[in-house]
């Protein structure tokens, strides 16, 4: 009994020190990682972005709105968007599948009513890939260039739960006469039935169109798009086209959208990050639902993580290698392969999380251990107390930074929330690399990608939510 109970203290107590010791040194570099980065944004505040010398474009603009099985949403979402932007020279292509007759039956009598909306139904049973869905609207967008005898200016990209702003054309118009590229924030709409969850969508996306997009804008590195609230130059799009064969989306990826974003920048063409209010002084802003429920949530961000992190890798490279194909210059292109390892450190984050809290989680059995068995843990060494302290004054600024750009947004009652809803997102991130590592795995033995989308709610009441509401600071 008494060698078993040695046994136990030497795991428990050994164990706790070296999870303790692998998370304390991978939070300190991460923790570094982002205060560097906040150091950049504080440096680049006074550095302006709205400055346009060039003449607003001209012309008609088409919208990509891809779906799959999304009857619930997407007609009150073309009703908001056609109401929103009536008078605009605009044509909304709208990607369904021969095989998802709820949708089909939900939007055609719009598409019968209204000669804006185009539908485009795909010579394949769904689903495919988003990308596969993006390429067919852009072939129906040649199509009917060709038939008609004219030719877009831009191309905007909304999914089929967005809420659209009145401003947002005449933006993109402004920004896109000297960019290839423009994105917008993305503001999500939290229902209060879903503010854990759903909640730190809100905390993460504030920070991260808050203040990472606007530093990668302000150092004219590549920006990623959103896949939503951006609008890209057909000329831009008919470039990746011709690169690509013919489609200028991978249908090979669970993240398209990023991709085209940081494939036009590594070109060298410019793209821009843009914060503006409208005439009634509301941010222009595109918003759209989140999932609420930790399993889809779980299910988002695995595709996120593995289409950027893990996928994105074998797309991209590194900038400056073969593989990236880049057009950077050698004195730009650490600061882009930083940028790059931002985006890509998901999954060691997530292991570093692990580590984390298995390491408290030993620990806390260590000091009953010491209670109630007499067990004896080496004391802390002080450098490892250094350690400690320096990564709490850390975490201690990253909380202050993460409820400074929620409350920017959604004021600061939902600040004070955001601190406890970090451990929410940390939870929901060590579950995603868990499933991004799955999939990922699974891409590469099959050679198969399939659009492993979320399924939305409707949201047509949504704006009227006081959390929903973007507050202008």
């Amino acid at each position: 009994m008494e060698l078993s109970t040695a046994w136990l203290e030497w795991l428990v107590l050994g164990a706790g020190y070296e999870l303790m010791l692998f998370a304390s040194v991978g939070i300190l570099l991460i923790g570094l990682d982002d205060l560097l980065f906040d150091a950049f944004w504080m440096a680049t505040r006074r550095r302006g972005i709205d400055r346009v010398d060039t003449p607003p474009l001209d012309g008609r603009f088409a919208v990509f709105i891809p779906a799959w099985d999304e009857a619930a949403v997407l007609p009150a979402m073309l009703r908001r968007t056609l109401g929103a932007w009536d008078g605009e020279d605009v044509r909304l292509y709208v990607g369904c599948y021969p095989n998802d007759a709820a949708t089909l039956l939900a939007i055609s009598p719009l598409i019968a009513r209204d000669r804006r909306l185009r539908l485009v139904i795909g010579g394949r049973d769904g689903p495919t890939t988003k990308g596969d869905n993006l390429n067919r609207l852009w072939a129906a967008l040649g199509e009917d260039e060709r038939a008609e005898g004219m030719r877009f200016a831009a191309v905007v990209l909304h999914d089929a739960e967005d809420h659209v702003h009145p401003g947002e054309l005449a933006l993109y118009r402004r920004h896109l006469g000297e960019n290839a590229m423009v994105q917008i924030p993305v503001v999500p709409l939290v229902a209060r039935g879903s503010r854990w969850v759903g909640g730190h969508y809100g905390d993460e996306f504030a920070e991260a169109h808050g203040k990472e997009l606007v530093v990668r804008s302000r150092l004219g590195m590549p920006l990623p798009s959103a896949g939503v609230g951006c609008a890209l130059t057909r000329t831009a799009l008919a470039l990746l086209a011709i690169e690509r064969g013919g489609d200028p989306f991978r249908c090979d990826s669970l993240t398209e959208d990023y991709e085209v974003g940081m494939v036009i920048g590594a070109y060298g063409l410019g793209a821009r990050f843009v914060e503006a209010t409208g005439p009634a002084g509301d941010r222009i802003v595109s918003r759209g639902t989140f999932p609420g429920l930790v399993d889809a949530a779980v299910k988002q961000k695995a595709r996120w993580v593995a289409g950027i992190a893990l996928a994105g890798w074998d797309h991209l490279g590194w900038p400056g290698s073969r593989q990236a194909g880049d057009r950077l210059s050698s004195g730009r292109a650490w600061l882009a392969r930083w940028m790059l390892w931002r985006d890509r450190r998901a999954p060691l984050a997530a292991l570093v999380l692990l580590a984390a809290y298995a390491g408290l989680i030993v620990t806390a059995i260590g000091w009953a251990g010491q209670e109630l068995l007499s067990w004896t843990a080496a004391p802390l060494g002080d450098g490892m107390r250094l350690l400690l302290a320096f990564n709490a004054m850390l975490l201690g600024w990253r909380m202050a930074i993460r409820a400074h750009f929620t409350a920017r947004w959604y004021g600061w009652r939902e600040a004070a929330l955001a601190l406890p809803r970090a451990f929410v997102a940390n939870v929901i991130a060590m579950l995603a690399a868990r499933r991004a590592v799955v999939l990922y795995w699974r891409m590469l033995r099959s050679g198969e990608v399939v659009w492993d989308k979320t399924p939305h709610e409707d949201n047509e009441g949504a704006p009227g939510d006081a959390l929903a509401r973007v507050v202008v600071r």
